[in-house]
């Protein structure tokens, strides 16, 4: 099993989130998050002085699917997410040991 992690804008959730229904997939948890990356940040001016905000705010979708879906799965939320502007944000797979459903007590695939 595997989670698919990705940071995307704001707007795009609703996109990804079809996407991720699309390939059959039933849940995901999503965060707002707030980071930098190639985007950076942007300087506003207020009363006359310049602030520089750094950090963007986003949106972090987790997805846990297993190895088979993967890849369906990264190129969904890819193909959802992208506006091919710097900032459409990133996507990362990471190993899952295990998973429990905490209502029923099933463990690994079947927990999903």
């Amino acid at each position: 099993m595997k989670i698919v992690t990705a940071v995307v804008k704001p707007f795009k959730l609703d996109e990804v989130k079809t996407a991720v229904k699309d390939v059959g997939i039933t849940g995901m948890t999503v965060t707002q998050a707030r980071g930098f990356g190639h985007a950076g940040g942007h300087i506003e001016i207020y009363r006359g002085k310049e602030y520089e905000f750094d950090f963007v705010d986003k949106i972090r979708v987790e997805i846990i699917c297993t190895d088979e879906l993967v890849d369906t799965l990264i190129d969904a939320i890819v193909q959802a997410a992208r506006t091919d502007t710097i900032g459409d944000g990133v996507a990362w797979v990471t190993d899952i040991e295990h998973v429990v459903r905490i209502r029923t007590n099933e463990r690994g695939p079947s927990a999903l």
